[in-house]
């Protein structure tokens, strides 16, 4: 069965209509494959930029590269650098097409990343943590940014996620060892109680799925490995990772919005996976069929968690159908084969 088939109705017409050129464009790079030289794609993308978030977004910019205030980025929240990167990197923005995202990110690294690759949250190492490292060097890869100091950020998640050559928290000696919050291996948090993060470990697996093949070196590769069984070692569906106190996982996983920031769903979870090769595994077969029964009649998905009022740009009146989570939805249903849930196998 092809990927359209699995919708209930043909949504791909919707997506493609003219009256949102982001969505547009985004559907014929991630659910056409247009190659990049296309010339429906190219325009497609270049009126993306002059019209609808992209710009709205780099429109508030200072001239310097930040948002509102002059800090690492982090904060306010969901003003900040940090924050509008991460957006424009899920719009599809790139660098080419508008300098000034290759200024914000020149002060994003100069203010937020630590010489030895942690983005943090106040310019120091040890404000660093799963979901803004992911998070960032997932948006800074979808932008066009190519630096030795974003490949130094790969490797330093790597490391935190395997342990290699990390120190514990209490060795003060060297600047390469777990802080506060990134506190050890396996994506333990110290906002979680130490135990490991699943929300910031989607984060950092879809980072690495972003990575082209030649810079998965054996550590990346390791850390992949290593990420893919914890995210698997539960049925995604349930979302039933370890929390403070052992209790019921956040609503939030089965509540498809965008953007995405801090916060995971199954359906990024399940993308992150994805991209890092797991397209195949029985074990997404349940999460699969979560994510396909959320669709209308029309095959659309709805929007369920909204940054409205919160952030620039507007995406949507939450609970109606959305062009923003129903490309994401269709990507992962793209990118899968189609399996039966285990409880039917």
């Amino acid at each position: 069965m092809s990927w359209q088939g699995k919708l209930n109705s043909d949504a791909l017409s919707w997506l493609l209509e003219d009256n949102e050129p982001n969505a547009r464009y985004l559907a014929l790079r991630d659910l056409l494959d247009r190659p990049s030289d296309d010339p429906e794609l190219l325009g497609a993308r270049e009126q993306a930029h002059r019209q609808g978030p992209i710009p709205t977004i780099l429109n508030e910019m200072n001239p310097q590269g930040y948002w509102v205030k002059a800090t690492p980025g982090y904060g306010p929240k969901y003003y900040s650098a940090v924050w509008s990167l991460i957006m424009l990197g899920q719009l599809g923005a790139s660098m080419a097409l508008d300098p000034r995202i290759e200024r914000a990110i020149q002060y994003l690294c100069e203010h937020a990343l630590t010489e030895h690759g942690q983005f943090s949250y106040n310019g120091a190492p040890g404000g660093t943590f799963d979901c803004l490292q992911g998070n960032l060097c997932a948006a800074l890869l979808d932008l066009g940014f190519a630096d030795p100091r974003l490949d130094k950020a790969f490797e330093w998640m790597a490391r935190t996620v395997t342990g290699e050559g990390i120190a514990p928290q209490g060795d003060k000696t060297t600047p390469l060892r777990y802080y506060a919050y990134k506190c050890g291996p396996n994506f333990a948090c110290g906002a979680n109680d130490k135990l490991p993060c699943a929300w910031g470990a989607v984060k950092v697996m879809g980072a690495f799925g972003r990575l082209p093949a030649h810079k998965q070196t054996p550590l990346i590769q390791d850390a992949i490995r290593q990420g893919a069984e914890f995210l698997l070692g539960v049925d995604p569906a349930s979302a039933a990772y370890p929390t403070v106190g052992n209790i019921k996982p956040n609503a939030s996983w089965w509540k498809f919005g965008f953007p995405v920031f801090y916060i995971s769903d199954i359906l990024q979870n399940v993308e992150a996976l994805v991209r890092c090769g797991y397209s195949q595994d029985p074990r997404l077969a349940s999460a699969l069929a979560l994510i396909a029964s959320k669709q209308d009649a029309h095959g659309r998905w709805a929007l369920e968690y909204s940054y409205a009022s919160k952030t620039w740009g507007q995406f949507g009146r939450k609970g109606q159908p959305n062009k923003w989570v129903t490309l994401r939805a269709a990507w992962v249903l793209k990118n899968t084969p189609e399996q039966e849930p285990a409880s039917a196998i």
